[in-house]
């Protein structure tokens, strides 16, 4: 089957992060009296805010139960605040290399575009207005509108709902981190993409076990276009 629909992750996939979402998820935490690096949230970003900080809280607090409903939604408040002041107002929010060519070519042929995401809408739609995208994709989804955000599937089958694509032999789905990987497989796209531009390498994406991982998102076309041929340069 052709495909009709490319799923496409944010930050880190389609939009440059410079791992201020992670330093931003970080100083949240700090906020609160917990301390974590960089390094060790980078792995867990792809997933729904509210479930990372949950995450991030079984690892470092002792007593659990002070991990309560209050403590996950007042940490993700101050995240979902630094993440909205800094995309409102940073010079640096852009899009990755090739990424709006890669909409247009796929959108020339035909193909739907859609992004989603782990963060909430309120901080999505600040990123597509900032990047003038309202008119370069069919469909925004986010983790909020869900009732369970990644590695679940139900992000996709929503996007597919919503513009009537019928099967998920129709779908591919593109990301950067284990979670994107893990949320095409259980939505069982026809492809799975991890790309290399965010918060995994190429070692670290190929135990998850994608369908194909690619450098340059316009790689993506090939693979869509060519019914899952791998490009030249890989």
């Amino acid at each position: 089957m052709p495909i009709e629909l490319v799923v496409f992750d944010m930050a880190g996939t389609t939009v440059r992060d410079k791992n201020y979402v992670a330093i931003a998820f970080q100083q949240a935490m700090q906020a609160h009296g917990y301390h974590v690096a960089v390094e060790q949230v980078n792995p867990i970003m792809g997933y729904e805010k509210p479930l990372a900080i949950r995450m991030m809280l079984r690892d470092l607090e002792t007593e659990t139960e002070k991990i309560t409903a209050d403590l996950v939604s007042a940490i993700h408040s101050e995240f979902v605040s630094k993440m909205i002041s800094f995309y409102s107002t940073a010079n640096e929010i852009e899009p990755l290399p090739d990424v709006e060519h890669t909409f247009r070519i796929l959108r020339d042929n035909g193909i739907k575009i859609a992004l989603n995401t782990g963060f909430s809408r309120n901080i999505a739609d600040v990123i597509i207005r900032r990047l003038g995208w309202e008119d370069k994709i069919d469909l925004l989804v986010a983790s909020d509108q869900v009732s369970s955000g990644r590695p679940a599937a139900d992000m996709i089958n929503k996007i597919m709902l919503d513009l009537q694509v019928d099967s998920p032999d129709r779908v591919a789905k593109v990301g950067d981190t284990e979670v994107d990987i893990n949320e095409g497989i259980n939505a069982k796209c026809k492809y799975v993409v991890g790309i290399t531009t965010g918060a995994f390498t190429r070692a670290e994406l190929e135990p998850y076990h994608p369908t194909h991982i690619v450098d340059n998102i316009s790689d993506v076309i090939q693979i869509v276009l060519l019914n899952g041929t791998e490009p030249d340069s890989k």
